[in-house]
């Protein structure tokens, strides 16, 4: 064989190669589209072949849910309003403070079962947070 026909016959090897190659991907391609098509979106009906006939698949609706029964809790608000007199009682344990009438500054939110709030004396630069069960009306 000569020179001329072995470059020749390289070059056809590597031709069938790449033409191999492309027949094979053409092919991996067809069969992505393929099952890309028969899948259908969510809410269109789909043909499924059932024992040889074409049968239709009917999307229906879930049977109605009945309400779960809730227990309303009751919703309680301060005892007191921003402004009112207080009288303030302080706890037995701990600090010991002032004794006495004070003024509700601000409502603060609730501590466990207690609410509690912000409130001034007259008498104090300062102010408290006392819990709503050491308040009495003033």
């Amino acid at each position: 064989m000569s020179r001329h026909s072995a470059k020749t016959a390289g070059r056809s090897t590597k031709t069938a190669r790449r033409t191999a190659k492309k027949s094979t991907k053409g092919v991996r391609s067809a069969a992505k589209k393929a099952s890309k098509s028969a899948r259908s979106p969510i809410g269109k009906t789909n043909l499924t072949e059932v024992q040889g006939v074409a049968a239709k698949m009917i999307r229906t609706q879930s049977p109605p849910v009945q309400p779960v029964a809730t227990h309303e809790i009751p919703i309680r608000s301060h005892k007191y309003q921003v402004g009112e007199m207080v009288y303030y009682t302080s706890p037995t344990f701990g600090r010991a403070a002032a004794t006495g009438s004070y003024t509700v500054v601000k409502l603060l939110p609730s501590e466990g079962d207690d609410y509690q709030y912000r409130i001034k004396s007259s008498g104090e630069a300062f102010e408290r947070v006392a819990k709503e069960s050491q308040l009495d009306r003033a």
